[in-house]
């Protein structure tokens, strides 16, 4: 005769169902941190690339690009990141670049811009899903535009007026302009695009005051001028602002250094040297954000 097949009780599948609950809760941690640790690592690798590209770039310039290019040059508002492109295996981009500027100088046009929004891998934080493809947005010049986004900002100094760091608006600085050290000097920081992704352009862009600050550009003590009815910002307080924690959907966070990792963020130092800094260090960022304020600093461990 056929052995009779004895079926789980209602007391033995809750027991089931709890181990296998735990066992969840002690598993997807673990994954999650290690996900995180992965994109930390992938992250401070990012801003290695973005180090050697930009000492590649002052060996062959004698200078590090500027910040931001002014309106008066022959490419307005375009960015640090663009400059670096022949540097990081992508020539083709800055040929492409380069010829859109000499047909069209407003940048937000396309054609001929459409470089803007492609999405370059060394410019973004893995643990920003947002970044993984371009948004698209109504121009101020007609029609719509791609653009995608960059994480890294780099150091201005204290603020988009005060111009005291490395890379600030027509900024020509070089190596050696940094009289408190090339380790302690800051070249560029983590910052997440704003939550309504109007700040955080790789390409190029007016950021606040046509400074180019807070779309590629950053200072440690940043402050807040666009005018009070600015739809991107204008309600917010005049800051100053300082790292410290911030959040994908909180547009006031623009205004300040933070990333998506736990505790910090990472910055390049002017040695090409990454360094994991906690908020808690926001007190030695100004020393560190200007290039010759010969200050006395000790790095946190």
């Amino acid at each position: 005769m056929p052995m009779s097949r004895r079926a789980f009780t209602l007391p033995e599948l809750l027991v089931v169902i709890a181990i296998v609950g735990v066992l969840l809760a002690l598993t997807i941690p673990a994954v999650q941190r290690a996900r995180a640790a992965a994109d930390q690592t992938v992250c401070k690798h990012r801003l290695r690339e973005l180090g050697v590209a930009l000492a590649m770039y002052h060996t062959e310039r004698g200078r590090l690009p500027p910040g931001c290019s002014g309106e008066q040059t022959p490419t307005p508002h375009l960015s640090w990141h663009a400059r670096l492109l022949p540097y990081l295996g992508r020539l083709e981009l800055w040929q492409q670049t380069q010829a859109a500027f000499a047909q069209e100088k407003f940048f937000v046009k396309e054609p001929p811009h459409q470089v803007a929004g492609q999405v370059i891998a060394e410019f973004i934080c893995p643990s920003d899903p947002r970044l993984n493809q371009a948004a698209e947005f109504d121009s101020v010049a007609g029609g719509k535009m791609r653009r995608a986004f960059t994480s890294y900002l780099g150091a201005s100094g204290l603020d988009q007026n005060a111009r005291d760091g490395m890379l600030f608006l027509d900024s020509m600085t070089r190596l050696a302009d940094a009289q408190d050290g090339l380790s302690q000097t800051l070249l560029v920081g983590e910052r997440p695009p704003s939550a309504i992704l109007n700040l955080g352009w790789w390409y190029g862009g007016w950021g606040m005051a046509k400074t180019g600050a807070g779309e590629m550009i950053l200072g440690v003590r940043e402050i807040n001028t666009f005018p009070p009815d600015h739809p991107y910002g204008g309600q917010y307080p005049p800051g100053p602002y300082e790292f410290k924690p911030g959040k994908l959907d909180d547009q006031q966070a623009q205004f300040h250094y933070w990333s998506l990792h736990l505790g910090g963020g990472h910055f390049l130092f002017a040695d090409q040297s990454v360094r994991f800094l906690r908020y808690s260090a926001a007190s030695i960022l100004p020393a560190l954000a200007t290039r010759d304020g010969r200050e006395p600093v000790t790095l946190p461990d």
